[in-house]
């Protein structure tokens, strides 16, 4: 039998009735609605409705490079194990960072006697009645619930990366790969003449993701100035 405990149960567990029918706003913050139920291990047809909201930031536009966690507030320690483990496999490397403050507020909890599938078909219907574009129904694990509602925002995330990408684009935030190398050229420039432009041009070589191609050069430098 699986072990309840394990994050990878959790996640297995996990099933998105329905989903959000907007994505992630691109320049502004998303409020996300859950609703998420679980059957009560020790318990049969005993399941919990838990409803709440999860915050996220505007999206931020990083380079590969720099996206080294999923930054999670209100969430427990099983959560941030996952996400770790997610980052670890670079399943969380993007090219948008969405805040990844995703914040969750404290969640409202009720009991029912029914049949889980009855339960969340119910709760999916209710749901749809209100036309929340940013509400989701989603099945998961009881004890680990954090784990679920984390995996079900990180899908979340990766449905809605072409639109945003797309309106980044429009907007011109997104800088090619002509125009980062103008500027780290511009940079080589201003450290050959100003050792004290070095860690100026690090900096820059690390937010566009290019410091392993850039690597010889950068060093070379440093040991001109000495």
């Amino acid at each position: 039998m699986p072990n309840p405990d394990s994050i990878w149960y959790a996640v297995r567990q996990t099933q998105v009735i329905l989903p959000p029918r907007q994505t992630i706003e691109t320049f502004g913050a998303t409020t996300i609605k859950y609703h998420l139920v679980s059957e009560l291990m020790d318990k049969a047809n005993r399941v919990r409705i838990r409803e709440g909201r999860a915050r996220s930031e505007r999206p931020m536009v990083i380079s590969p490079n720099q996206y080294t966690e999923m930054l999670l507030e209100g969430f427990g320690e099983k959560a941030n194990e996952y996400s770790e483990v997610l980052r670890r496999q670079g399943d969380l490397v993007a090219v948008l960072r969405y805040g990844l403050r995703f914040h969750k507020e404290p969640a409202n909890e009720s009991l029912v006697n029914d049949d889980i599938e009855a339960v969340a078909q119910r709760v999916k219907r209710e749901v749809e009645a209100t036309q929340d574009p940013l509400s989701a129904v989603l099945v998961g694990a009881d004890e680990l619930w954090e784990v679920s509602l984390i995996k079900f925002l990180f899908e979340y995330v990766q449905d809605s990366v072409p639109k945003n990408v797309g309106d980044f684009q429009k907007s011109g935030d997104i800088p090619t790969r002509t125009s980062r190398i103008q500027e780290v050229e511009r940079a080589f420039q201003e450290a050959r003449n100003d050792p004290y432009q070095l860690n100026k041009l690090g900096g820059l070589l690390q937010k566009y993701g290019l410091f392993e191609e850039y690597e010889d050069r950068f060093y070379a430098l440093v040991r001109k100035h000495g």
